[in-house]
């Protein structure tokens, strides 16, 4: 399911945009749930074509993966959300990125458009919000009629939680 995202641009009384501290998100999906991901810290999109398994690597680690002759973790998120799993990760969608000098291939469904979302975005997270996704928030953002949890790149690569 992809949803028809816009974010809303800020005007002045006059109607004229006003400069904001907005940045800009990919909306990836999983299962039928919306995120929001930095565009700053992708490197790449692609398709995996083969998953080599880590040996008691944490369950969250899908395996090895070949980014352009680099092998690099293969990371589901699916799994770090405790959203029901998938069997096979081949030709999975993956996002090429770096953390702490680590490369990863964060498994996704689907990339969806780019938002631009501004601070006066930004809400308070809910007390009865998951426990789960708000661990690895950087934020929750209000778009139109919709809530985006924004993912942190540091919270998602911690695997201490």
């Amino acid at each position: 399911m992809q949803a028809q995202l816009e974010a809303q641009a800020v005007l002045d009384d006059a109607g004229a945009r006003v400069r904001t501290s907005a940045q800009s998100y990919f909306t990836i999906f999983v299962g039928s749930e919306i995120f929001g991901i930095s565009v700053q810290d992708t490197q790449t999109i692609f398709r995996v074509q083969k998953v080599t398994p880590i040996p008691h690597a944490p369950k969250d680690i899908v395996g090895l993966v070949n980014i352009r002759g680099k092998i690099v973790t293969a990371v589901s998120l699916r799994r770090r959300l405790r959203i029901e799993d998938v069997e096979n990760f081949e030709n999975a969608l993956a996002i090429g990125m770096e953390h702490k000098g680590e490369n990863f291939a964060l498994m996704v469904d689907q990339v969806g458009d780019v938002l631009s979302l501004d601070e006066s975005m930004k809400i308070p997270t809910p007390p009865h919000f998951d426990p789960i996704r708000a661990s690895l928030m950087s934020g929750l953002y209000r778009v139109n009629d919709l809530l985006i949890p924004v993912l942190g790149i540091g919270a998602v690569f911690d695997f201490t939680k």
